[in-house]
Parts: structure tokens; C-alpha cells; sequence
């Protein structure tokens, strides 16, 4: 058995030389040829500040004190990187051949700034690679390779600077990079917290090597922010280019943009509040996003299409887009508080909850949509393309033209928050159906007939019931024949008897202003078949109230005798009230026979006096030119000419 000891103290004995050997291996040794290797790999001098101490555990290596990387030459003199410390790991069993391998290096408390120049280059784009560090150690007659196979950043900062835009700082940031020796591959994973929340980063870079040598390499990446995801698969380098397939999907778009900085946004149903996107991208390393074979499904809505994106700062969108049924219908306030603003009628008014105009300034837009219907909230496009052009929290949709209600519509709304929150349109309607239009914008559903209208407003506030309030603007109405339900108007004018029963008139037409959300019209034509009415008054667009006289003018006829009755309609949309005018009535009448007695009177006077009236000439010009007649002539018989 004594031969067995001896072999266990020859193996002790060796164990104790390499041991030995490992703890006094110069520390400063393993930092530099850790400083050399980095520098082989980026182009940029390292430079290590305080001592240099070997550490045992958990890792064998070297700690330093501060250390700095140094940034690219145009983007100034402070470093890219800056960490309170590294830890240098090397790997044991090629040290006792020999060997010093660094495996590992964690920086702690690192502060990364990373920046952008006019051309789009960043500073993390490295240059060439300085030739192998490793011959500069050749004096110990070793040569380590030029292998990292392990890089954590623990508690990092980043600060991000766009060229000519204010930086944006992010962290803390936790990473960790594997790169096994002898494979192509490296996987990353990095945990970024930020607002609150924390981003979940993971990537497999397929080749490495040629990844860091400035190449597009092949390329998976996952992020996650809480319950949001979004994946690539494609190619990418390390300039920031990439090409490929992205996935998304955000079930709570609001929490998301909140969590990422941009503010709280609620976004109306329909427009994103849970969204999903699919496409093929493309992104160049100036911040402009190409997506193709676009797939965007925003709560009910899919939509498809083309988009150009610039992320350059403010992001610039310039989209081609189509959709089959589109539902916006949260955007009229559909199922919402219409009666919250306590008007005098019941209750009844339009909505004052506050609008959140803030969305029309996250962008700059040109996007083009063609729809096989549009649900607005307020009414139904059929097929429509628009244009929506947003620039600077000013919204312009043009529609060129759009169905609606059973007619097409055509001109601009517009929509502006840079102060404050107005809205303005000017639009021209071609056959429209009245029925349909009065039901959607104002809840009448007694009048039809098919019409040509132009419409000119603007408004104001900081709700709808502000903005049809403060309405301003003009237009005119022009309706062929239509039926009026639910009142007979010739019984009405004829004895003043308010009953049900149907008005079929010939046509209707009249202009009209807006100011401070009321409308006034003072020449409303309504054609029926034995009399014509006419109408002056005001409608309340803000207030839903109504104070307008219809006046009848009869046509005269063996069974008519003229006399009618004119209706003064006064009170609320929902609950008109509908009463003859006495007054008005009278004074018609007066008027009436004023005219006759008038009329007679001439006639009286043209008998005696024997007028002649010629063809053109009104009862006036005759009798002043006979009585330039008889002046002329007592004239001449005064200087005794006969």
C-alpha cells in the first residue's frame, strides 16, 4: 500500500506548484490581457484606473478599480463606457497549460452613451479590429486567443442621443452575452427597467464573428413589457440595419405608451386599444422603417397595407391602407354620456365630457385608407377612401368622396390641438337621403326627400357640447320632392288643427348662417302642391332647441279662399311644440288687406282720372305722368297759349 501514498503525494505535491502558480500570476497581467482582447475586438483603448487585485471566488481572475472604454473619434472626448469595476474571469484548466483565456468579464455599474451622427452611424459601430493584442504578451511565451466568452453589465445606464435631439436616458439595465468557445452563435439576455416596468430583451445571434466585423448576419430577437411582445426573425448588423418578419402584440396599447414615456393615451375602441401587427420590415440604421405585407388588427378593426415610418425623432407616417368594415363608433361617443349635460329639455344634450385631442400630436401623418364601410358613431359610410393628412396636432380629412347616407359626400374635416382643441368643415352632399341625415346627426326622423347641400362650420371647446355651442359657418339646402310624417300641413294651415298624417311637398329649399351654435334661416321655400310655405327663424344646434314661424302662402283657387294659418314650432329637438300664430295670422291678414284696400284705391283713382296704363308701367309713373300732363297744359293756357 506504501506505493499508493507515495502516487497521492506526488498528485498533492503537483496540485500545491499549480495552485501555487495560479495565485501568484501577476494580476496585472490578467487585466492587461483582458484589456488587449477587448481592444482587439472594438478598435477602442481600454484604460483601467486604481489597483489590480486576483480574486480566488467566485471566479478566478482580477478585479479592478473604474474603467473607461474609449468613444468613437467624432462623437467627443467622454468615454462610450464607463464602470465603477470589472471583474476578469480566466479559465482554469487552460491555465494550468499554460494558457490565460479570459472567460468572463462583468462591469459594474456601467454608464453606456450611446449616440447617433448626421449619417445615421452610431458609436457602437466599432472600427476594424487591431491585429492580434495577443502578440504583445508574446514575451511570457504565451499567446491567449482572442475569445470572450462571457460579458455582464450589472446595474447599467444608457443614455441615447439622436443626432440634434435632446438625449434619453434609460436603466438601470441588466445583460448578459454568451459566447461559447469554438461557436458561431452568441445569445443575449437583458432585463431594462423603465417606467416602472421592466423590458424583457432575448437574441441569438447566429455568427458572431462576422456580426462584429460590420456583416448582416442572421438574427431571432424577442422584447417584452409587461403583457406587450414583440419578435424578429431575419437579419440584422451591427449598425442597427435589419430586414425580416416582426410580430406584435400589445393587449393594453394605453399601459404600454404610458410605460414607454409617451404619456397616458386612451385610446378610443378601435383604434388600438388592443393590437396586434404583422409584416414584413425593413430598418436602416438612420431610424426609417419599411413595412410591407402590413397586417394590423386594432380591437374589431383589420386593416391592411403599405407603411413608410421615419423614427428620426417625431415619427412621420406615409401609409396606403385598406379595410373591409371599419367600426369607429367610439369615436361618436356610441354608448356614451349624451345626456350628461344637463340641458334645460329633460336632461337632454350633448355630451361634456372632456376630449382627449392629445393622440393628433404623438405624429406626423399621410396615410390613405380605402374602406368597404365606415361605422363613425354618428353615422354609416358606405365604400369611402379618405386621406388623412396630420401634421403638428392638426388633423385634415379629405374625402374623396364617401358614401353616405345614400348619397355621396365629399370635401374636408378638420380637426386641430395645437391650442386648445376646434374642429371645421366644409363639405358638399350630393343625393343624399334627408331621412337618414337628420336621424345620424340630430335624432329627426320626420322628414325625407333626396338633396344637394353645401355645409362651411367651425367650432370650439373642450367638449362637444363646447364645440356645438360655439358653431359658426353657413351653407344651403336644395331637396326635390319628400314627404313630411307625423303632421298634415295642408289641414294645419288651412283651420290650425295640429294632427297626425303625412305633407308631401314638391321641394324645399334655403340657405342659411351659424353663429355662437345657432342657425338662422330667413328664406326657406317649401313647395307643396296647392300652396307654398315659407320659414324664418332659429334652430339651436347647441342648445337642441327650436323657435321658428312657418308661414303658408296660398295659392288662389274656386275652394280656397286664401286664408291660412301660420305655425310657430318652439322648444326642444325630442319634444317640439307645434301651435298656430295668432298673431302672426293677424298681422298676415292686415297685411292682406292693406294690399287690397291699396289695390282698390288705385283702380278707384285710374277710373276718375282716366289713366291709360301702358305695358311696364306701374299705377304710380301713370298718374305722375298725368299730372305732367295737366301741369304742362294749365301751363301753357296761363301765358295764353291754347
Amino acid at each position: 500500500m506504501r506505493w499508493v501514498f507515495r502516487i497521492i503525494g506526488v498528485i498533492f505535491v503537483a496540485a500545491a506548484v499549480a495552485v501555487a502558480g495560479i495565485l501568484f500570476l501577476p494580476s496585472q497581467r490578467i487585466a492587461s490581457i483582458a484589456a488587449d482582447q477587448i481592444e482587439a475586438r472594438t478598435g477602442r483603448a481600454v484604460t483601467f484606473e486604481g489597483g489590480v487585485s486576483v480574486s480566488v471566488w467566485p471566479v478566478l481572475g482580477a478585479e479592478t478599480g473604474p474603467v473607461t472604454l474609449a468613444n468613437a473619434d467624432w462623437a467627443g472626448k467622454d468615454p462610450m463606457l464607463r464602470a465603477e469595476s470589472l471583474s476578469i474571469g480566466v479559465d482554469t484548466r487552460a491555465l494550468l497549460t499554460g494558457t490565460v483565456r479570459v472567460t468572463r468579464i462583468v462591469a459594474q455599474s456601467p454608464e453606456l452613451m450611446l449616440e447617433t451622427r448626421a449619417d445615421g452611424l452610431g458609436n457602437w459601430v466599432f472600427g476594424e479590429a487591431t491585429p492580434d493584442a495577443a502578440a504583445d504578451t508574446a514575451g511570457e511565451g504565451t499567446a491567449p486567443p482572442a475569445t470572450l466568452e462571457r460579458l455582464e453589465l450589472s446595474g447599467a445606464r444608457l443614455r441615447y442621443s439622436d443626432a440634434g435631439a435632446a438625449p434619453v436616458a434609460l436603466g438601470p439595465l441588466d445583460l448578459v452575452l454568451d459566447w461559447p468557445q469554438g461557436q458561431a452563435a452568441a445569445d443575449i439576455q437583458a432585463r431594462l427597467a423603465h417606467g416602472g416596468m421592466a423590458i424583457d430583451l432575448t437574441a441569438r445571434i447566429a455568427a458572431m464573428e462576422e456580426m462584429l466585423a460590420g456583416k448582416v448576419v442572421p438574427l431571432t430577437a424577442s422584447a417584452r413589457l409587461g403583457a406587450a411582445a414583440l419578435t424578429f426573425e431575419g437579419r440584422a448588423s451591427i449598425a442597427g440595419a435589419a430586414a425580416g418578419q416582426i410580430e406584435a402584440d400589445s393587449p393594453d396599447t394605453g399601459a404600454l405608451m404610458t410605460a414607454l414615456g409617451l404619456g397616458k393615451v386612451d385610446l378610443p375602441q378601435g383604434l388600438g386599444r388592443a393590437a396586434q401587427l404583422s409584416a414584413q420590415a425593413t430598418y436602416t440604421a438612420d431610424g426609417r422603417l419599411a413595412l410591407r405585407d402590413l397586417v394590423a388588427v386594432l380591437d374589431q378593426n383589420r386593416i391592411t397595407g403599405a407603411a413608410d415610418i421615419d423614427l428620426a425623432g417625431k415619427p412621420k407616417v406615409v401609409a396606403e391602407l385598406a379595410a373591409g368594415a371599419l367600426d369607429l363608433s367610439a369615436l361618436g361617443g356610441a354608448g356614451g354620456d349624451s345626456a350628461d349635460s344637463g340641458a334645460a329639455d329633460g336632461g337632454e344634450g350633448w355630451s361634456t365630457s372632456p376630449i382627449d385631442a392629445s393622440a393628433l400630436g404623438l405624429a406626423d401623418a399621410s396615410v390613405t385608407l380605402q374602406a368597404d364601410s365606415i361605422d363613425t358613431g354618428v353615422t354609416q359610410l358606405g365604400a369611402t377612401r379618405i386621406k388623412l393628412a396630420l401634421e403638428q396636432a392638426r388633423a385634415v380629412l379629405t374625402l374623396s368622396p364617401a358614401t353616405a347616407f345614400g348619397g355621396s359626400l365629399s370635401g374636408q374635416l378638420v380637426a386641430n390641438g395645437r391650442k386648445g382643441f376646434s374642429v371645421r368643415g366644409d363639405l358638399k352632399a350630393k343625393g343624399i337621403e334627408m331621412k337618414t341625415l337628420l336621424t345620424d346627426l340630430a335624432g329627426i326622423d320626420r322628414f325625407s326627400g333626396a338633396a344637394e347641400a353645401e355645409l362651411a362650420f367651425l367650432g370650439s371647446g373642450a367638449s362637444v357640447d363646447a364645440i356645438m355651442r360655439s358653431l359658426s359657418g353657413e351653407g344651403r339646402i336644395d331637396v326635390g320632392r319628400g314627404v313630411i310624417s307625423g303632421i298634415d300641413l295642408d289641414k294645419l294651415f288651412r283651420s290650425g288643427a295640429v294632427t297626425g298624417g303625412t305633407t308631401v311637398f314638391d321641394s324645399l329649399t334655403g340657405s342659411y348662417t351659424i353663429s355662437g351654435g345657432n342657425l338662422q334661416n330667413d328664406d326657406l321655400k317649401l313647395q307643396l302642391s296647392s300652396f307654398r310655405v315659407d320659414g324664418a327663424g332659429r334652430i339651436g344646434l347647441g342648445a337642441r332647441d327650436l323657435d321658428y314661424l312657418v308661414t303658408p302662402v296660398a295659392f288662389e283657387s274656386d275652394d280656397s279662399t286664401g286664408l291660412q294659418v301660420p305655425v310657430r314650432v318652439t322648444g326642444s329637438w325630442s319634444s317640439p311644440r307645434i301651435r298656430p300664430d295668432l298673431d302672426a295670422a293677424t298681422k298676415a291678414r292686415l297685411e292682406e288687406e292693406k294690399d287690397k284696400l291699396e289695390e282698390k284705391a288705385k283702380e278707384a283713382l285710374q277710373d276718375k282720372l282716366n289713366l291709360t296704363i301702358e305695358d311696364g308701367q306701374s299705377t304710380e309713373e301713370a298718374i305722375k305722368d298725368r299730372i305732367e300732363d295737366e301741369a304742362a297744359k294749365q301751363l301753357k293756357k296761363l301765358f295764353g297759349n291754347n
